[in-house]
């Protein structure tokens, strides 16, 4: 079971970037989808996540993001995205997505976890 993030990289602040998360090994239809995020000398904090596929769509963001990011998913490429628009600096992390197998959105514990994409933004 793998998640491959790509899609990271430097952009001037304004900018924008779509984060992409591919799935293989098994499908992650009825899995909750998220993305998470770590800043230099912080901890990994919870950024957007995606109900499944079963379910009514719905989306979960923290704060920061909210009217700025947009979390979406492709079932049938198995594959969740993260398109960030009016980048800031602070936005300036390693960017994680993750997946779990509940119904139901959450900010906590995810089972599966990809290896990170840098996005670095600059001022």
């Amino acid at each position: 079971v793998q998640l491959q993030a790509s899609g990271g990289g430097l952009v001037q602040a304004g900018g924008s970037l779509r984060l992409s998360c591919a799935a293989s090994g098994r499908t992650f239809s009825n899995y909750v989808m998220g993305w998470f995020r770590q800043a230099p000398g912080k901890e990994r904090e919870f950024v957007a996540a995606i109900s499944p596929i079963s379910s009514s769509v719905t989306t979960d963001y923290t704060d920061s993001v909210k009217g700025r990011f947009t979390i979406s998913r492709d079932s049938a490429k198995d594959a969740v995205y993260l398109l960030m628009n009016s980048l800031k600096p602070e936005d300036t992390a390693v960017y994680y997505c993750a997946a779990d197998p509940q119904t139901r959105l959450t900010r906590g514990y995810y089972r599966y976890w990809g290896q990170g994409t840098q996005v670095t933004v600059s001022s």
